[in-house]
């Protein structure tokens, strides 16, 4: 029994090697991650099997909409891990408690913003971007049932991050198997049975998220040994929301920035028909599971190097930087190897389309080596976070997909534009992404080898 307590207690990520350290937390987060995706591709496969390729392109004209307006929730995560290891790794409870408090207050304003702006903004964005009128409804009503129910979601992803930040990467993750599951189990009443479409889907996953919510909220409230959970660390204290909206909104940003490419691309995408589309959905599905080592070891790194930091050894933050690093290239060498020789099988999980399945592992082969270059940006960034400099992985990712991969996509289309694809050829999107990740990764490096991050330390300030 002590055993199973320690697993679902906080870690000290402050002894011990470096390398084994990362890795164990590493593996929960990866689990965790690969059923987060399931939520998306269990939707993904079960309407493009059930409603039809259509359906499909639905639910994926949808996405760049949603993760556009998820961004609050993003920044105040990422805010929330970076203190909460931090003043964990300082073993300071009082700011650990005040953090934890103010994050919670900050995460119920965020929701209720995003669920009166939601739905009002969901059919003039979805016309925007050129979106086909065989799916606009389809579409619509996906988002609008998410943004009305976005509260379960905001509180497991911002309420994990805090986990995340104690060191506890178990709790987090059987929570979500649990709600994983029951979303999927729900998915196919509500289509198969209930005959909801598109809808179904969404009303399914928003129940499983408020399920993960609740039980995160329950786990918190158990650790009366780590902080302290009260009406007087609820209050929005200036000083720790600050904090968390300082160090959160560049990481907020970064993916309002990323969003706004997806939808800028999703625009240029839509020109290529519904063919075109579906397999962009089939392809980013794929590309999800892929990138999932990536943003592991990503969040490990940021927990690793702040609690680190908290703790004041700086030698064995740089040491896991390497180690992590080079555990996360091969990682992800690995996957890209098993994506290219067992691409078509995954491909066919979601359609019997033979000229869509050709399509998705045409486009998926064109991105595979990316998936390396994305460990060594996300690994570094991640050690970057965690020491308090969220500005420098902002400024990156503005430069990568701003400033190279639209106007690369874009310019592409034009230049191949031809009587058999008179709106460009439809890899011009997927080779500006390559070029994106690429760029990235030597930039990231670079930043980090300067070694700025090492001042941004939120706990030595103070």
């Amino acid at each position: 029994m002590a055993s199973i307590k320690e697993m679902f207690a906080p870690k000290d990520l402050t002894v011990g090697p470096p390398w084994k350290r990362i890795v164990e937390f590493s593996i929960p987060l990866l689990i965790g991650n690969v059923a987060q995706q399931l939520y998306n591709t269990a939707d993904s496969i079960i309407v493009g099997r059930y409603v039809g390729d259509n359906a499909l392109a639905a639910v994926g004209s949808a996405s760049p909409i949603l993760n556009l307006l998820l961004v609050l929730f993003v920044g105040i995560s990422v805010g929330a891990s970076i203190m909460v290891s931090q003043y964990y790794g300082a073993r300071d409870r009082k700011k650990l408690s005040h953090t934890i408090g103010v994050c919670m207050s900050l995460t119920a304003i965020a929701s209720l913003i995003i669920m009166i702006i939601g739905p009002l903004v969901t059919r003039p964005m979805l016309k925007f971007l050129n979106t086909p009128d065989s799916i606009m409804d389809w579409s619509a009503g996906y988002l609008i049932i998410f943004f009305l129910g976005i509260a379960g979601f905001a509180y497991y992803n911002i309420l994990s991050g805090v986990l995340r930040g104690l060191g506890d990467s178990i709790s987090a993750l059987v929570f979500l198997l649990i709600s994983t599951a029951l979303n999927v189990v729900l998915d196919i009443i509500f289509v198969t049975k209930y005959d909801m479409g598109v809808p179904g889907v969404a009303l399914a996953t928003i129940i499983a998220q408020g399920i993960s919510a609740v039980l995160c909220v329950l786990k918190l409230i158990s650790m009366k040994d780590t902080f302290d959970i009260s009406l007087q660390f609820l209050k929005l204290h200036k000083e720790y929301a600050y904090g968390l909206i300082k160090l959160g909104l560049p990481s907020g940003l970064t993916q309002a920035i990323l969003s706004l490419a997806m939808i800028a691309v999703q625009s240029l995408t839509n020109t290529f028909g519904e063919l075109v589309i579906a397999c962009n959905v089939i392809v980013m599905r794929v590309d999800g599971f892929a990138m999932m080592p990536n943003f592991s070891f990503g969040n490990a790194m940021t927990t690793y190097s702040g609690q680190n930091i908290g703790a004041n050894k700086m030698d064995r933050v740089v040491k896991g930087s390497k180690q992590g690093t080079m555990i996360a290239v091969g990682v992800s060498a690995t996957i890209t190897v098993i994506i290219l020789v067992f691409g078509r099988y995954l491909m066919e999980i979601f359609t019997d389309t033979k000229e869509l399945v050709d399509l998705s592992m045409h486009m998926m082969r064109i991105l595979a080596v990316g998936y390396v270059a994305m460990a060594v940006t996300q690994s570094l960034s991640g050690v970057m976070r965690g020491a308090g400099d969220t500005m420098t992985p902002m400024w990156i990712s503005l430069f990568t997909t701003v400033l190279l991969r639209i106007p690369i996509a874009y310019g592409l289309a034009y230049l191949t534009r031809s009587e058999a694809y008179p709106n460009g050829r439809p890899e011009s999107v997927f080779i500006s992404l390559l070029t994106a990740w690429t760029m990235g990764a030597i930039i990231t490096t670079i930043f980090y080898k300067r070694g700025k991050w090492r001042n941004k330390s939120l706990v030595n300030k103070q």
